[in-house]
C-alpha cells in the first residue's frame, strides 16, 4: 500500500503547485489517514519541500489496535508532551525552506492558526480548502473492497437481529445488541450511532435510541453501519412487528420504496447531485408529503460516514464513476410513525452494470 499512499501525496502536491505553494499542512484526521494510512491521536502530516512528515504526538501504534501508517514515511515524534504537531510541523516545513504553506483552514480553530504564524513568521499561510477531500471523492478498488466488507458486515449483524425475539425490548438494548453484533463479525466498531426507532419514533432520521419498548403492530426502522479498515457503510431498513402490516403501513411503505427506487436507478456517472435528489424526492412531493421531508436524500461515504457529495435540492456538481453514495428517503407521521428505507451503493457507468448495491438485506416489508 506504500505505493497508493505515496501516489496519493503526489496528487496533492501537484494541486498544491497549482496555486503556487510547496508545502501543505494537513490536520483533518480523515484527510491524514487517506494520505499517511494512519491518523495517530493528534497527528498532521507535512507535504515539504524536499520530505513528508508525519508528526505525531506520540510513537504511532501505542493505542490499542492502532493501525501503524505508511512505513516510507517519516514519522516526527514530539520531544515534550503537551506540544502542538501542527505547529511542529510548521516549523519543520520552514526548516524545509519553504516559503508559503497551505493549511486546512477549515479545520484549523483561529488559536492554531496564529500559532502557525508565529512559529514560522517567514511562512506565507494560504488555505489548502477542500483539496484532499476532493482527492478523496473517486474511491478506487481497494476503498471499495472495504467498503464492500462493511456493508456485509452491517448485513450479517441486521440479519441476526431480525432472526430474534423482538417483543419487549427495548430501542436502547437492539441499538446496543446490533453494535456488538457489528464488532463480532470484525469491525472496528460502528460506523456511526446505531439508530432503533419503534412505533411513534419510526421513520426519524438520526433517531437516538429510548427506553421504549417494541410492541405488537410497530414500525420498526433500523439504521446502521460498520467501520473496516477505517472505511464506513450505512444500512436502513423498515419491518413491521409481530403481525401483518395494516392498510396504511403498506401503503406508505410502497411509497417510500419507490422513491428510494427512483433515487438508486438516477445514480450514474454524469448525473448532477441535484437530479438524484429529485428523482427520489418528486415521488413523495407527489404523494403530499413534501412538508417535513430531510433536507437531503443522500451522501458520500469512505473514511467519513457522511462526506462529499451531497444529493441535495441546491448541491451543485455530477457524479462520477466509483464514488459511493447513500440513498436514504423517509417519510415521518408525527404520532404514528413511519418509514426511511437506507442504501450504500457505488456509482457505475451502465457498461459496468450500473449502481453497485452493496446493503443487501431484503427491502421486502417484513412482519417480524
Amino acid at each position: 500500500m506504500s505505493e497508493v499512499y505515496a501516489a496519493r501525496r503526489e496528487r496533492l502536491r501537484e494541486r498544491c503547485a497549482g496555486v503556487g505553494s510547496a508545502a501543505a499542512l494537513v490536520s483533518r484526521p480523515a484527510n491524514v489517514r487517506y494520505l499517511a494510512g494512519a491518523a495517530p491521536h493528534g497527528a498532521v502530516l507535512l507535504l515539504g519541500r524536499t520530505e513528508d512528515v508525519l508528526v505525531c504526538a506520540r510513537p504511532p501504534g501505542e493505542e490499542p489496535g492502532a493501525e501503524r501508517p505508511d512505513g516510507d514515511l517519516r514519522t516526527y515524534v514530539l520531544e515534550s508532551p503537551g506540544g502542538d504537531p501542527a505547529v511542529a510541523g510548521a516549523g519543520q516545513a520552514a526548516t524545509q525552506g519553504a516559503e508559503t504553506l497551505a493549511v486546512e483552514e477549515h479545520h484549523l480553530t483561529v488559536a492554531r492558526h496564529h500559532a502557525l504564524a508565529s512559529v514560522a513568521p517567514s511562512l506565507r499561510l494560504t488555505d489548502l480548502a477542500r483539496g484532499v477531500e476532493q482527492l478523496r471523492l473517486v474511491k478506487d478498488e481497494e476503498e471499495i473492497s472495504c467498503l464492500r466488507i462493511a456493508a456485509e458486515i452491517a448485513d450479517q449483524a441486521l440479519g441476526e437481529l431480525l432472526e430474534s425475539i423482538l417483543v419487549g425490548r427495548t430501542e436502547r438494548h437492539l441499538a446496543l445488541e446490533l453494535e456488538r453484533r457489528l464488532v463480532d463479525h470484525g469491525a472496528d466498531g460502528p460506523a456511526f450511532a446505531t439508530s432503533v426507532a419503534t412505533g411513534p419514533n419510526s421513520g426519524r432520521g438520526g433517531h437516538r435510541p429510548t427506553d421504549r419498548r417494541v410492541e405488537e403492530g410497530d414500525f420498526l426502522s433500523v439504521c446502521l453501519g460498520a467501520c473496516y479498515r477505517g472505511y464506513r457503510s450505512e444500512i436502513g431498513r423498515t419491518f413491521v412487528i409481530g403481525t401483518s402490516p395494516a392498510d396504511w403501513q403498506i401503503e406508505l411503505y410502497d411509497l417510500v420504496f419507490a422513491a428510494q427506487r427512483a433515487g438508486r436507478e438516477a445514480l450514474a456517472p454524469g448525473a448532477a447531485y441535484r437530479d438524484v435528489d429529485r428523482a427520489a424526492r418528486h415521488v413523495l412531493d407527489a404523494a403530499g408529503y413534501a412538508d417535513g421531508l430531510a433536507p437531503l436524500t443522500g451522501h458520500g461515504v469512505g473514511l467519513e460516514i457522511d462526506e462529499d457529495p451531497q444529493l441535495a435540492p441546491a448541491a451543485m456538481g455530477k457524479l462520477d464513476a466509483c464514488v459511493p453514495v447513500t440513498v436514504e428517503p423517509g417519510v415521518h407521521l408525527p404520532g404514528r410513525g413511519g418509514v426511511r428505507i437506507d442504501d450504500t451503493l457505488v456509482v457505475r457507468c451502465e457498461a459496468d452494470g450500473g449502481p453497485e448495491l452493496l446493503t443487501i438485506t431484503t427491502k421486502e416489508l417484513l412482519a417480524l
